[in-house]
């Protein structure tokens, strides 16, 4: 017996935008006004939808469809996410991150540090290609050099995040990147190319932005040098600690996918791990790997800091990302989304007022699923041919569905990136989200090249 098919049609517009405003305002209102976790919000959102699929007609079949559809385009990531729980663990454990902290104790200048660590993360985020990966290594071990020296960790976080966001946009390795060219049609080094018009500009108003609100940081010479002593004394501080960090990038540059880059990486560290203890036993690996790091040292601010990792911290994250999927799933299947789009992607004859509306709708997927892959897939699709109608290149479409779709996750509370990052750095989004500036700055850029036409790329006449 054949499945009965849901097409767009089947809800007015008027329905579509009543059902994603009913859901946005339960998400925004539970996150940011009550300040509870996403999660529990995300499950009543799906409960609703569920339900009122049912009040239409929708067998429980299409519905669990839904769902599936959603879900299963998210394995490989939410592999990833176990996988760096674990890295994590075991890159504090062998010294890695300590190592890094000492390292930049000695190398960076409190007056510059929190530029420092925009620039930082960028090169670490270009060389790596994942965002997820330079924030999760690099990031934290900046961020408790932040610590030590007093900053502002919502400002810190936001440099981490911003630079990490900017290396993972500009790098050829990246999977948001490569998403974009591959939906628009695009050649991919002429698409990063193309993207410095937007990134650019973006990229220099954050570092300004981060000098001028960080560059009146100080360095405690006490509160540093008791710091590095704990570490020494506690961590395993070594330059072999910069071995991993190496072989990932040798990983990253031979186009090494992530999960077996992470499976050589935690392998590597863990064979570390067990040279530097020789009687260490298999059953405390396996509970580090499991539960995470969990630091003992004489310092309440180190012990809080470098107790993390494991797999079970990503469960959290692992249960958002299932979640919002999972309505992502249902508000495709039933047509929802797209029944909403349909009035930005009709009558939308100039570049000026297409990229805006293609920009409104990747923040809108990202505000209304949370995750950052549809966020760039489905506005792609929608507003594709549009761009063809009035002669814009794909080039043009690429650039744009990158700064209004994956860049922007990060800022949503209950997006996928955004919750990654909170849960990882131990900063709220809502904290970090003012002073993640090339998040902000990215779409401003590129509204401004849309209605200027700076730097807009047209088909070339034949």
């Amino acid at each position: 017996m054949s499945k009965k098919k849901t097409t767009p049609q089947q809800i007015s517009i008027t329905e579509a935008v009543i059902i994603l405003a009913v859901m946005l305002f339960i998400l925004g209102w539970s996150v940011i006004a009550w300040g509870l976790a996403p999660q529990v919000p995300v499950l009543f959102n799906i409960a609703l939808i569920i339900f009122w699929a049912k009040a239409r007609g929708k067998s429980w079949q299409e519905i669990q469809d839904g769902i599936v559809d959603g879900v299963h385009i998210a394995i490989v990531p939410i592999f990833i996410f176990i996988l760096i729980g674990a890295l994590i663990a075991v890159w504090i454990q062998a010294g890695i991150i300590p190592s890094i902290m000492v390292l930049g104790f000695h190398l960076i200048s409190g007056r510059f540090f929190v530029p420092s660590v925009f620039l930082v993360c960028a090169i670490v985020g270009v060389a790596i290609g994942s965002g997820f990966t330079t924030i999760s290594t690099v990031g934290i071990a900046l961020f408790g050099i932040g610590t030590s020296m007093h900053a502002n960790p919502a400002l810190v976080a936001g440099a981490i995040i911003s630079g990490a966001v900017f290396g993972d946009k500009m790098s050829p390795l990246s999977d948001s990147t490569n998403l974009a060219s591959a939906v628009a049609e695009s050649d991919l080094f002429s698409h990063i190319k193309n993207m410095m018009w937007s990134t650019i500009p973006a990229f220099f108003v954050s570092l300004i932005l981060f000098w001028l609100l960080g560059n009146s940081g100080h360095i405690d010479a006490g509160q540093i040098t008791q710091t590095t002593r704990l570490l020494t004394s506690n961590f395993q501080i070594s330059w072999w600690a910069l071995l991993p960090i190496i072989v990932m990038v040798i990983c990253s540059w031979r186009k090494i996918p992530a999960i077996p880059t992470l499976f050589i990486n935690i392998i590597l560290t863990s064979i570390m791990i067990f040279s530097q203890e020789n009687h260490y036993q298999p059953a405390k690996f396996v509970d580090l790997v499991t539960n995470g790091f969990v630091a003992k040292t004489s310092s309440k601010t180190v012990n809080a800091l470098l107790s993390r990792g494991g797999i079970m911290s990503m469960m959290s994250t692992v249960a958002l990302i299932i979640a919002t999927l999972a309505l992502g799933g249902l508000l495709m299947k039933f047509g929802i989304v797209q029944t909403a789009m349909q009035p930005l992607t009709s009558h939308l004859n100039k570049p000026g007022s297409l990229i805006t509306a293609t920009i409104l709708a990747g923040i809108g997927i990202n505000l209304f699923v949370g995750e950052q892959y549809l966020s760039v897939i489905l506005p792609g699709r929608a507003f594709k041919a549009s761009f063809d109608r009035i002669g814009l290149d794909p080039l043009a479409l690429s650039r744009v569905l990158e700064d209004g779709g994956s860049v922007i996750n990060y800022l949503i509370p209950w997006g996928v990136a955004g919750s990654f990052a909170a849960s990882t750095l131990g900063v709220p989004v809502l904290a970090f989200l003012p002073f993640a500036f090339f998040s902000l700055f990215s779409p401003v850029f590129s509204l401004l090249s849309g209605w200027t036409g700076i730097g807009l790329k047209r088909k070339q006449a034949k």
